[in-house]
C-alpha cells in the first residue's frame, strides 16, 4: 500500500509543465572588480579612465597615470617618461593611449611617432582624430593642429571647456562647457555656438543624436537642427558627471552611481559597494574583454560580462556554499569581522537554523533526482544528521531545536550569572553542546517539508526511513501538548502554536489563521502518507470537522488583511509566504480526498497569484510541484539571471530614483509599480520580498541556497532545461 502511494506521488508530481520550460542559453552575467587607491594615494584627486588594445588601463590622477593591480590602484612605472611630465588629459584613439601634458600631445604607439608641439596656455582637454588632428580646449581658447602644425584658433570669453569630441561621420567637433556647446565644422573650420544652457555636465553622440548631461538630468539635441529635446529627469539619478555610448549603448556616471540603458528604455543601475567602490562617478570606458570602467572619486571599478548558463552559476553557488556556509552539516551564514572581507567570515548560529537548512537539503535532494549526483546525495545525507539532531539533542520527544552550537560559542546567554532556567541555550546531557529552545512555526514548517521530501527522492531506504521517523516524532510531539510545541521547561514556545484556542481567535482576514491551518494539516496529511497510521488522519479530520481548520485552510489570499487592533495584521508578512509556499506541496498532493485537494489547490492558487508580480522562482515552482500549469517559466528565469554572484549583505538605497513609478503606503509594502531586479536590491533571504532599501554595510555574506533552492527545482519541475551550450 506503502508503495503504491509513492508511486501515485511520484507520478502527480511528474506532471510538470514542460510546455513553458526556460531553455538554459547562455547569458551575460554582470559581477564587479574593484580597486580602491592604495595608501599612499589615498587622498588622491582620479578624472579619467582609458584601456588601449592591449587591455592595458590608464588611470589619469593628480599624481600621474595609476593602473590597477592585485585590487589597488598603483603608481604606473612601466613608462619612465611619463613619471617625469605633468600629463593633464587622456584620450584613446585607434585603441591606443595619447596623452595632453602643457607642451605636447604625444603617443608612446606607433613607434613613439607620434608627438606634437604646442603654445596653448593653460590646456584643459583635447580631442583627437584616427588622422592626429587635434582640437586642445583650454581656458578662454580652442586650437586646431592638423599634420602636426597649429592650422586655427579661436579666443571666446569666458570660456572653459569640460570636454571636446569628434563626431566622425559629420567631420566636425563638439566642445562642452558648463553653459553652451560649440561645433566646429571641418574642413572649413567654421564656429558655431549650437546650444546656451546653464549647469552642462557631459556630452556624447548617439546615432543622430547629441546627448548631454546636466546636474539636473539628460537632454538630447538633433544633430541636424540641433533643436533641444525636453529634459528627462526620469533617471536613477540626475546629477550627470559622465556620458559615454560604448558600443552602441548609453552609459551614465552620476553622483549616486552608474546606469545603461536598456532597448525597453529602462535602466541597469549599478550603485552601491555591490558594484562600485563608492558612487560618485567621475568617469565611464570601454575596458578590455568585455568589461566596463568606471572611475569614481575613490577607486576604480570593473563592470564585467561574462557568458554563463544559470548552470553554471548554480555550480559557482554550489562551490561558496560548500565553502563558507556548512556549520556542522547545516546551511549556515556568515559574519564578517571586517565589512566585505571574505577573509574574515565566522559561520555563526541563527534562529532559523533548521528552516534554511531544510531549504538547502531540499535544493540537494531536486539535484539528486535530476542528476544522479552523488555529491548531491552526500550533501543531503550531511545536512540530514544535522536536522535529525536537533530533536535528539533536545531531550524531549519529538522537539527539534532551532540549532546547536558547542557551549562556550553560542551566540546569546553569555552572562555568567545567568541562571540555567532562564537561558534559552539549554545545555545538553553532554554537557558539552547547548541547544536554542525556542524553536517556532518556521521551523516545523521546514523540517516537514524537507522530510516528506527526503522521503520521496532519497534513494536509499534506511535514510528514508529515519526522515519517516522524523515526521512521526514531531507530528507526535504536537499532538501530545496539544497542538503546541513545548520546550524543556513545559512552557509553549512563543510561535509554535496551532491550537484552536491560538488559530481560530484571529478573523479570517489574518494571515495566520490560515498558515496555521495549513501547516498543521499539511503536517498531519505528510506524517499520515508515509507511515499509514490512522490516528494522523483522525486528527486532522477532528481539526476540520470540530474546528473547521480545512474552511481557513481553503481562504483565499484575497481575504487577508488589516485589522484594526488585530495582532500580525498591521502588514503583509513575507515570512508567511516562504513557509506556505513550501507547504502546499504536503498540503494538496497528500489531501485525504479529492475535494480537499482541490479546496487547497484554489487556495494555494489564490496565494501564488497574489505573488505573481515578486518573479520568485521558488513561488512559482512549488506552485509547479503541485500541478500548477501557467508559472511564469520567463519570469523566473530572468530573477534568475538578475541574482547577482557578490552575496555580500552591502547597504542599497533606491528611494531617491526617478526611474520608478512609486505606489502609496500599502498593506503590501511595495514601494514601486514593478518589482526590482535582485542585482539592484539589498540581498534578502525569500522571506524578504520587496526591500529595496536597506543591507547590513557588508557585514554578511548570504548563504548561496537562496538561489540553489529555486534552481534545482526549477530543473526538477522541467521549468529549465539542461544547459545548452
Amino acid at each position: 500500500m506503502k508503495i503504491l502511494k509513492i508511486i501515485s506521488t511520484l507520478l502527480l508530481l511528474a506532471n510538470f509543465v514542460v510546455g513553458q520550460q526556460y531553455i538554459d542559453k547562455p547569458f551575460l552575467q554582470d559581477f564587479s572588480e574593484k580597486y580602491d587607491l592604495n595608501t599612499e594615494l589615498i587622498t588622491t584627486k582620479l578624472f579619467k579612465v582609458r584601456s588601449d588594445r592591449n587591455g592595458v588601463i590608464n588611470i589619469l590622477s593628480e599624481n600621474g597615470i595609476l593602473h590597477p593591480y592585485e585590487k589597488e590602484l598603483s603608481k604606473d612605472l612601466r613608462y619612465r617618461p611619463l613619471l617625469d611630465v605633468k600629463i593633464i588629459s587622456l584620450k584613446t584613439v585607434q585603441n591606443q593611449f595619447v596623452y595632453l601634458t602643457d607642451k605636447a600631445v604625444f603617443s608612446y604607439a606607433w613607434a613613439g611617432k607620434k608627438y606634437i608641439e604646442h603654445d596653448v596656455e593653460n590646456p584643459i582637454d583635447f580631442a583627437i582624430v584616427d588622422n592626429f588632428n587635434v582640437l586642445i580646449g583650454a581656458e578662454n581658447k580652442l586650437v586646431l593642429f592638423q599634420d602636426g602644425k597649429k592650422s586655427w584658433e579661436k579666443e571666446i570669453p569666458n570660456f572653459t571647456p569640460i570636454d571636446l569630441i569628434f563626431d566622425e561621420d559629420g567631420k566636425r567637433f563638439y566642445v562642452l562647457s558648463d553653459e553652451s556647446i560649440y561645433m566646429l565644422q571641418c574642413p572649413d573650420k567654421k564656429l558655431f555656438k549650437i546650444y546656451s544652457g546653464k549647469n552642462l555636465t557631459a556630452i556624447e553622440l548617439l546615432k543622430d543624436e547629441i546627448i548631454v548631461g546636466t546636474s539636473d538630468g539628460v537632454f538630447k539635441l538633433d544633430n541636424a537642427d540641433f533643436k533641444p529635446s525636453i529634459i528627462n529627469k526620469k533617471l536613477p539619478n540626475t546629477e550627470i558627471t559622465s556620458i559615454k555610448n560604448i558600443d552602441g549603448k548609453l552609459w551614465f556616471g552620476s553622483k549616486r552611481g552608474a546606469f545603461t540603458l536598456r532597448d525597453d528604455g529602462k535602466y541597469d543601475y549599478y550603485a552601491s559597494k555591490r558594484w562600485l567602490v563608492d558612487d560618485e562617478v567621475v568617469d565611464i570606458s570601454k575596458g578590455p574583454e568585455n568589461c566596463i570602467l568606471v572611475l569614481t572619486i575613490t577607486g576604480l571599478s570593473k563592470i564585467n560580462f561574462v557568458e554563463m548558463t544559470l548552470a553554471d552559476k548554480a555550480e559557482y553557488f554550489q562551490k561558496i556554499q560548500r565553502l563558507r556556509h556548512i556549520r556542522y552539516g547545516f546551511s549556515s551564514e556568515t559574519y564578517l569581522k571586517v565589512p566585505g572581507d571574505l577573509s574574515t567570515a565566522v559561520l555563526h548560529d541563527t534562529d532559523n537554523d533548521g528552516l534554511w537548512t531544510s531549504m538547502y537539503l531540499a535544493g540537494e535532494l531536486f539535484r539528486y533526482a535530476v542528476t544522479k549526483s552523488e555529491d548531491a546525495k552526500q550533501n543531503a545525507y550531511e545536512a540530514f544528521e544535522a536536522m535529525e539532531r536537533l530533536t535528539e539533542i533536545s531531550g524531549i520527544h519529538g522537539f527539534p531545536a532551532r540549532t546547536y552550537e558547542i557551549d562556550s560559542y553560542q551566540s546569546s546567554d553569555t552572562d555568567p550569572n545567568m541562571k540555567e532556567e532562564d537561558k534559552i541555550w539549554q545545555l545538553a546531557k553532554d554537557n558539552r553542546w547547548r541547544w536554542k529552545s525556542t524553536t517556532s512555526s518556521d521551523e516545523s514548517c521546514g523540517h516537514f517539508f524537507v522530510y516528506a521530501l527526503f522521503a520521496e527522492l532519497a534513494p536509499d531506504k534506511e535514510w528514508r526511513d529515519r526522515a519517516i521517523h522524523q515526521l512521526k516524532i514531531e507530528m507526535d510531539h504536537i499532538i501530545e501538548n496539544d497542538w503546541y510545541l513545548k520546550t524543556w521547561n513545559g512552557e509553549i514556545t512563543q510561535w509554535g502554536r496551532w491550537n484552536p484556542d491560538y488559530v481560530n481567535k484571529f478573523s479570517i482576514h489574518t494571515g495566520d489563521r490560515r498558515l496555521n491551518s495549513s501547516l498543521i494539516l499539511a503536517f498531519l496529511q505528510a506524517t499520515y502518507h508515509f507511515t499509514g497510521d490512522e490516528i494522523y488522519k483522525e486528527k486532522a479530520f477532528e481539526l476540520m470537522n470540530e474546528y473547521g481548520y480545512d474552511d481557513n485552510a481553503a481562504l483565499p489570499a484575497t481575504v487577508i488583511g488589516f485589522v484594526e487592533g488585530e495582532n500580525l495584521s498591521d502588514s503583509w508578512n513575507h515570512s508567511d509566504d516562504e513557509m506556505y509556499f513550501i507547504t502546499i506541496p504536503n498540503l494538496v498532493n497528500y489531501a485525504f480526498n479529492p475535494e480537499l485537494k482541490q479546496k487547497y489547490f484554489d487556495a494555494a492558487e489564490s496565494h501564488w497569484e497574489i505573488e505573481r508580480n515578486e518573479k520568485n522562482p521558488l513561488w512559482n515552482y512549488m506552485y509547479a510541484l503541485i500541478g500548477g500549469k501557467n508559472i511564469d517559466s520567463e519570469e523566473s528565469a530572468w530573477w534568475l539571471r538578475e541574482y547577482p554572484l557578490d552575496l555580500i549583505t552591502w547597504r542599497v538605497e533606491n528611494n531617491h530614483r526617478n526611474d520608478l513609478e512609486k505606489l502609496e503606503p500599502n498593506f503590501r509594502e511595495q514601494e514601486f509599480t514593478e518589482v526590482l531586479p535582485q542585482d539592484e536590491r539589498p540581498l534578502h533571504l525569500h522571506n524578504g520580498a520587496y526591500r529595496n532599501n536597506g543591507g547590513s554595510g557588508g557585514r554578511n555574506e548570504l548563504p548561496p541556497y537562496v538561489y540553489l533552492l529555486p534552481y534545482w527545482a526549477g530543473r526538477y519541475v522541467e521549468a529549465i532545461s539542461a544547459p545548452q551550450k
